[in-house]
């Protein structure tokens, strides 16, 4: 359903009015496109505090060329070398003459370091950026997005940085990312020859893909090279079918609640997986009190046993292969709750354990990262069917003023699947426009 709120304020009188009443005024986002793939402007490198890293390689593989007299695309500050109070002084100084210079749509990223558990000055300084950053993206406006990363290495961080300083990361906006040291593969992989189809020759399997988010994915990967494996419930098959002929992949028609779907998968791909997206999600709203035992079963089936089990049997049968990627949908209803879900508040924040959990043991064992999306708000058949006024309390409620779109949820996925991503693992990233619920 159209955003006609949006289209308002894009309009002079809807700028004027919603000014005189004090009402959100969100701007229009600039998302990718094959025809404009990369931000306009240049960027802004600045440092705060006596910093180690050497990105200007990484920076220079973003696609945006240094800031010179014309608009300013995005910021990078470099705040890792900031150990105490007196240099956050220095974040001030640097940020503060440049942000009005800031293009619509712009990004700011700041770079910060892991907490030092020896020192508790370096700790408290860097806990603060968090402060900092969130805050700063909170009041930004003019559809720009403020993001923090935690790193040591800069050559790991690249595909990060490329994801937050591109279109591709529109609405995605206060997250903080850490991003590990560069881990030597286990196996060699070799480079994509085009590195606008990264996913060449890896195959990934997208559960719940017949429509809305999952399909959304699915187109992604298929764009950047992957064979997609469109999966989804045998009542959805033709649907399935008609997705995995677009994008040249095939479907699987399959029920992920099933006790042998692992099995079940890891037989139709008998050469392997290098992608798992787990996308399929129900919901059975209803206040607890008037909740049937049926419907909390269901919602935790579906969300996140099902997840446990497949997940389970795929690492154990070796079917998701070395430097594999997986990724689940999480929600902001399971990191800040919401009434009436709490079957799927309960299901979602369960998705968060297991990323946080398997994580560090996915990547030793089985040399496998694990992440996951937890969108917000986002245009679909689902939200919109909510009635109007809740519906548009959701689309205004974050720092973008306004809903998402699958193609936000996908692009974030893509980001997380790309084979230079060993690096992320165990982030759960929030695709909510910087939703005023939860951190």
């Amino acid at each position: 359903m159209a955003d006609r709120y949006l289209r308002l304020t894009g309009t002079a009188p809807g700028r004027f009015l919603t000014r005189r009443l004090g009402l959100p005024q969100p701007a229009a986002l600039t998302r990718w496109s094959a025809e404009r793939p990369t931000l306009d402007g240049g960027l802004l490198h600045l440092t705060a505090g006596r910093s180690a890293l050497d990105l200007a390689p990484a920076l220079a593989r973003t696609g945006i060329g240094p800031a010179g007299s014309g608009s300013t695309a995005a910021v990078v500050l470099d705040a890792t070398g900031v150990r105490d109070v007196e240099a956050l002084a220095e974040v001030h100084a640097a940020l503060h003459p440049v942000l009005r210079s800031v293009a619509s749509s712009g990004r700011v990223v700041v770079l910060g370091a892991p907490l030092d558990p020896a020192d508790h000055h370096q700790a408290a300084a860097q806990q603060a950026l968090e402060g900092f950053t969130r805050s700063l993206g909170k009041e930004i406006g003019r559809g720009r997005t403020v993001n923090l990363v935690r790193l040591t290495d800069a050559a790991a961080a690249e595909s990060t940085l490329r994801f937050l300083l591109s279109p591709k990361s529109a609405y995605v906006s206060g997250q903080v990312i850490e991003v590990g040291a560069a881990r030597e593969p286990a196996t060699e992989e070799p480079t994509p020859a085009d590195p606008d189809r990264p996913l060449s020759g890896r195959t990934a399997l997208v559960t719940g893909a017949a429509r809305g988010i999952g399909e959304a994915v699915a187109e992604t990967l298929a764009r950047d090279g992957a064979r997609v494996v469109v999966l989804d419930v045998p009542q959805a098959e033709q649907d399935a079918r008609r997705v995995a002929e677009r994008l040249g992949g095939t479907a699987l028609a399959l029920d992920m609640t099933a006790a042998d779907a692992g099995a079940r998968i890891a037989e139709a791909l008998p050469d392997g997986l290098d992608v798992l997206i787990h996308n399929a999600g129900i919901t059975r709203d209803r206040r607890l009190v008037n909740m049937p035992a049926e419907r909390w079963i269901s919602v935790l089936e579906v969300n996140l046993a099902s997840v446990l089990r497949t997940t389970d049997a795929l690492l154990k049968e070796g079917t998701l292969r070395r430097g594999g990627r997986i990724v689940a949908t999480a929600s902001i209803a399971g990191i800040a709750g919401n009434a009436g879900q709490t079957n799927y508040g309960a299901s979602k924040a369960g998705v968060v354990g297991l990323v946080r959990s398997l994580a560090p043991r996915a990547l030793d064992e089985h040399g496998v990262t694990v992440n996951a999306v937890a969108p917000g708000f986002i245009e679909t058949k689902m939200t919109a069917a909510v009635p109007l006024f809740i519906r548009e309390a959701g689309r205004r409620m974050n720092s973008l003023a306004q809903g998402g779109l699958p193609a936000d949820v996908a692009e974030t996925t893509a980001w997380l699947a790309h084979p230079a991503s060993g690096a992320v693992n165990g982030q759960v990233v929030r695709v909510c426009g910087q939703s005023l619920l939860g951190a």
